[in-house]
């Protein structure tokens, strides 16, 4: 691998700490890494426009060498106790704390979200690590009582085995480690496809935790990383991986279901949001400007969580739209790296073509701008990457509304009755977070409620942005339906077996069924 190592903000030196550096791998088992004969994957940086370093594809060569690991390794890794296995992720989750500035800085780099973010991000991989620890020793099953005499009934859970996992350039780091963390300490293994956008990243996370992995005996092939986009489609047709979690669009999600389906494989999808926040007449406004603009503009809107519309009572539109404006007229764009800027760059040009589009026919269908958009540019801004965040009165049945954009746009649209604004917030394919803002406990108890938000996450004076480790996160419609992270999500991980032991002399059958020979 060749790159770049820019003086600017300590690249350099935190490329040097994660051991990004010439001959870095392309595939990896975990404890032993390869170069690959594939066609090279360049990773630049949408900060500032430079070439950060190329990795080359896994081949199907290589992607058969990991496979034939990862088997031998599952049939090891399933046998050490859980509480063993979370021993493991609990150093790893140490191993973090220690990279954390490093690897929170290329994040950052890499993908073009604030500084602030990255380190965040790898703060949600210390979380999970945590929460997997305990996991390891709570991985319960129920007791049954059975209708025969003498017999005990109950279910455990065992590993499934191999897990893939193809991670989106938004969360290059965090989204893996909710998957793998959780997979370990169930006793499964993983193979990690991140995206050829952010490839680097993952390449940090391999070499920050292969020490934790060698030291511990753990065998090859338990944690391993393959680059390049044709290793999704061997994964999602592969009968040996039994589990693909998948984070990434709508289109690309239904790809992956109907693969995994056609051989009856199990998938977690995470796809497309559109979320709305409901702005109740009985709203603090304070707490909406916090919310709405970080919701919107954050990571330049390129969260699955972002917050894509707001949907205002019509008694206090106006000032809405004004304290938003005001916000929105006091915003810093420019580099991630750079703690005085609010707005980094989108990922790449293809992303700030498809805002500058979204807008036009947002335009077209008859929006109208609040706060007018653009692209960024002059001293600084060379990537080309860089938008003004906007916002743009719409309805919610224009076709772009409908959409995710994954960019800083904001629409704005009235309500009057909180069943109408229910109606709105529901009225979208995707279903993965909402919220509303009110003081109103009936206004959020009915939101909350059976006749209230369809979303997977529906939060009351907060926004639609993020998600704590402790609860599972995804969403319902076309957001896949998958489930990550914390609560009961590690059962997606592994499969259920119910057992029944008969202790007596006799074998009554079940419902009294007589079969006497």
């Amino acid at each position: 691998m060749s790159q770049v190592l820019t003086d600017n903000f300590g690249i350099a030196e935190a490329l040097s700490a994660l051991g990004i550096k010439e001959n870095n791998f392309g595939a990896s088992t975990g404890t032993k890494h390869w170069n690959t004969a594939g066609p090279k994957v360049d990773s630049y940086s949408p900060a500032d426009g430079k070439f950060i370093g190329s990795v080359n594809q896994a081949t199907k060569d290589d992607y058969e060498k990991v496979m034939a690991k990862a088997e031998e390794a599952f049939k090891i890794w399933r046998t050490v106790p859980a509480p063993k296995r979370g021993e493991i992720v609990r150093q790893i989750g140490d191993q973090l704390r220690e990279y954390k500035a490093p690897l929170g800085k290329l994040v950052s780099y890499e993908m073009g979200k604030s500084l602030q973010e990255g380190l965040g991000e790898v703060q949600e991989m210390i979380d999970i690590c945590d929460f997997a620890v305990g996991l390891s020793r709570q991985l319960y099953g129920l007791t049954m009582h059975s209708e025969r005499p003498r017999h005990r009934m109950y279910e455990q859970w065992h590993p499934l085995g191999i897990v893939g996992i193809i991670s989106a350039f938004n969360f290059p780091v965090a989204v893996w480690s909710w998957n793998a963390a959780l997979a370990w300490v169930c006793g499964d293994v993983c193979v990690w496809k991140p995206s050829s956008k952010t490839p680097l990243c993952a390449i940090a996370c391999q070499n920050i935790i292969s020490s934790v992995l060698k030291k511990n005996d753990v065998p090859e092939g338990v944690s391993c990383v393959l680059i390049g986009n044709p290793v999704g489609d061997m994964m999602n047709n592969d009968n040996r991986v039994p589990m693909i979690s998948f984070t990434g669009s709508t289109r690309i999600g239904r790809i992956v279901a109907g693969a995994t389906a056609q051989r009856f494989g199990k998938s977690i999808l995470e796809l497309g949001g559109n979320n709305a926040i409901i702005v109740s007449e009985n709203a603090d406004l304070n707490m909406v400007l916090v919310g709405a603009v970080f919701g919107a503009v954050g990571t330049a809107g390129q969260r699955c969580t972002s917050t894509r519309r707001l949907i205002i009572h019509e008694s206090i539109y106006e000032k809405t739209l004004s304290v938003l404006k005001n916000a929105y007229g006091q915003l810093s764009i420019g580099n991630p790296l750079d703690a005085n800027n609010h707005v980094g760059p989108l990922i790449d040009k293809k992303a700030t073509e498809d805002y500058l589009n979204a807008i036009e026919k947002a335009k077209k269908e008859g929006g109208k701008m609040i706060v007018d958009g653009g692209v960024v540019s002059g001293a600084g801004y060379e990537s080309g990457c860089y938008v003004k965040p906007c916002i743009i009165e719409a309805k919610n049945e224009y076709h772009i509304v409908q959409e995710e954009t994954f960019a800083p746009i904001l629409y704005v649209m009235k309500y009057k009755t909180i069943e109408e604004a229910i109606a709105l917030q529901n009225g979208v394919p995707q279903g993965l977070s909402s919220a509303i803002f009110t003081n109103s406990m009936r206004e959020m108890e009915k939101f909350l409620s059976v006749e209230g938000s369809d979303c997977g996450i529906a939060n009351v004076n907060i926004g639609t942005s993020g998600a704590e480790i402790g609860g599972a996160f995804g969403g319902e419609k076309e957001t896949g339906g998958g489930r990550e992270s914390g609560s009961d999500a590690w059962k997606g991980y592994m499969r259920r077996q119910t057992n029944t032991i008969n202790y007596g002399n006799q074998l009554p059958l079940a419902q009294g069924i007589e079969f006497n020979f």
